[in-house]
């Protein structure tokens, strides 16, 4: 069976691997249709992904269609659409016992820290599986990068009529902006690149954007925006560790900040003048939760996140490895890129 491997940085492998074995009881057989490709699958072909494992099959963006069911699976149907959720989760440490199952202590994320979706079939816990009958093979690969923002908003936790800053026009940022602007707040997004911010106000029907410039004009461009308050919550998406130092300058007193972008280097801020003297609330975010992706595949049915500004680039399987290293490029214009595997 068909399966393109990361062997090392910028190194991609074509490999045949076996057949997945029936599937055991709580298990599902699936086929791949659709493979998104995120941040963290080009992070980890450049070598920057702190949880990322060599030699890797990635793939954690699933589109998928049932094949067959393992005992004592009723929940799913044969020849059911789904979309994946990808975090692998013990379901016995503390964290998984109190609910919180995006952080596991043992946990693994399919294609990071163990080999994901970028093959023919594979076996999967029917718990991790959502049913999106009425949902594109496309949608269904949507589905996990929405969920980040979903979780990242949530844990933000925005009111009505309270000012949001996204920090970063990328995918995770986007997906945070479609459920901020679900909340009920008012959402301004700030990127260093004007192609995204246009993006942002074309599409995605969001009309107030600001450049970064990277001194203190940009606290005072929001400054200028929200009648001196600043930002109730600030999401920094970037995985930037300036952004995300920075992104406290941009909280209202008594505000939050939500750091979703990942870094491996060390955050480091004056703790009076922003932490202290403002009273903010420091958040971080990772993955997302099952009720999070039963939410999204509603929301896409009803109409009420469109996701055809999303997906921008198509690849088959066999185009990945030509057409890979151009996804990595801002110049690209990449916001979502999507491998077709059949």
């Amino acid at each position: 069976m068909k399966a393109l491997q990361l062997e090392k940085p910028l190194t991609w492998r074509r490999i045949e691997i076996p057949e997945p074995p029936a599937p055991a009881a709580g298990e599902v057989l699936v086929r791949v249709q659709r493979v998104g490709i995120c941040g963290t699958d080009l992070s980890g072909f450049l070598g920057k992904m702190p949880f990322f494992t060599y030699p890797r099959v990635p793939g954690h963006e699933l589109g998928v269609e049932v094949l067959a069911l393992g005992e004592g699976v009723t929940t799913l149907k044969v020849g059911e659409r789904c979309s994946v959720e990808p975090y692998l989760n013990c379901q016995k440490c503390y964290s998984c016992r109190r609910g919180f199952t995006n952080c596991c202590e043992f946990h693994k994320t399919l294609g990071v820290m163990c080999d994901g979706g970028l093959t023919d079939r594979i076996l999967l816990p029917a718990r991790k599986l959502h049913p999106a009958p009425n949902l594109t093979p496309d949608q269904c690969a949507l589905v996990e990068t929405l969920a980040i923002g979903c979780h990242a908003v949530n844990r933000g936790n925005p009111k009505p009529g309270e000012t949001v800053l996204i920090i970063g026009a990328g995918p995770i940022g986007l997906s945070a902006l479609e459920f901020a602007k679900l909340s009920g707040a008012r959402v301004v997004v700030m990127d260093i690149s004007e192609a995204r911010l246009a993006f942002v106000r074309e599409q995605m029907g969001v009309p107030n954007t600001l450049l970064v410039r990277g001194d203190e004009s940009d606290a005072l461009a929001l400054a200028a925006l929200t009648d001196g308050q600043l930002a109730d919550l600030v999401i920094d998406a970037t995985g930037n560790n300036k952004s995300m130092v920075r992104a406290m300058e941009f909280a209202a007193f008594a505000g939050r900040v939500v750091f979703v972008g990942i870094t491996q280097q060390n955050l480091e801020f004056p703790h009076a003048p922003f932490l202290h003297r403002r009273e903010l609330t420091l958040l971080a975010s990772r993955n997302a939760l099952s009720g999070d992706f039963t939410r999204i595949i509603s929301l896409i049915e009803e109409g009420r996140i469109n996701t055809a500004p999303w997906i921008t680039h198509h690849a088959s399987f066999d185009e990945v490895p030509e057409v890979f290293p151009s996804w990595v490029k801002p110049e690209t214009g990449v916001i979502k890129a999507v491998v077709r595997m059949d």
